[in-house]
């Protein structure tokens, strides 16, 4: 039995509607914890990763307006693998260190970490009670991504070959939401159900 305020993990391919089921989340209560979201204000001008960034990586991949150049620093981490390891080692401490800080603001609230690479990570796995797995297909994917920004297809489908597989999220799951073919009133419906399986006080205290 959880004894703490439960900590729910919450991952999903680009595109599967992960942070809509996170608003939902938030909504019945719980505190949303992004790791993306955290990764984006430690890049941004004046953001505590940018200088080791420049010392790890060089000016090329800063922006002119002092942020990190998150399209070149996409192109390049795909083109060379220990750059993605290296780019890692800088950011995953620091945001470890938010998500902490975090976590602990948040009272007795549920926690939902969102973490798009939650399944990669053994640390986030051994550190979350559940783990909740936004799913649906793959040109669903795709299309969704296409449709809000202005990536080429093939970028996308390269975001999607850096990622876990669909097999292996829902095989590390305790839940999976199918969003996929359904709407948002669908949707909200599933995420409440789990809510109340999962969340009443005393299910985890």
């Amino acid at each position: 039995m959880v004894t703490h305020p439960l900590q729910i993990g919450l991952t999903g391919g680009i595109g599967s509607g992960k942070s809509t089921v996170a608003a939902m989340l938030v909504a019945h209560g719980a505190v949303l914890i992004d790791t993306d979201a955290i990764s984006r204000s430690l890049t941004r001008p004046g953001g505590l990763a940018i200088e080791p960034l420049r010392a790890a990586f060089g000016d090329d991949l800063i922006a002119p307006d002092g942020a990190m150049d998150r399209a070149r620093m996409r192109e390049h981490v795909f083109a060379d693998p220990t750059a993605k390891a290296r780019l890692e080692g800088i950011l995953h401490p620091l945001i470890g260190l938010e998500c902490n800080r975090q976590a602990d603001a948040a009272g007795d609230a549920v926690r939902v970490f969102d973490v798009p690479l939650l399944v990669e990570s053994a640390r986030w796995r051994a550190r979350v009670d559940r783990v909740l797995v936004v799913d649906c297909r793959e040109e669903v994917q795709v299309a969704r991504v296409l449709a809000r920004s202005a990536w080429a297809r093939d970028t996308v489908l390269a975001v999607i070959g850096q990622q876990a597989s669909r097999a292996a999220r829902r095989a590390a799951a305790d839940a999976v939401i199918f969003n996929d073919g359904i709407g948002l009133e669908e949707l909200a419906a599933e995420v409440a159900s789990l809510w109340q399986r999962w969340c009443p006080v005393e299910q985890w205290r």
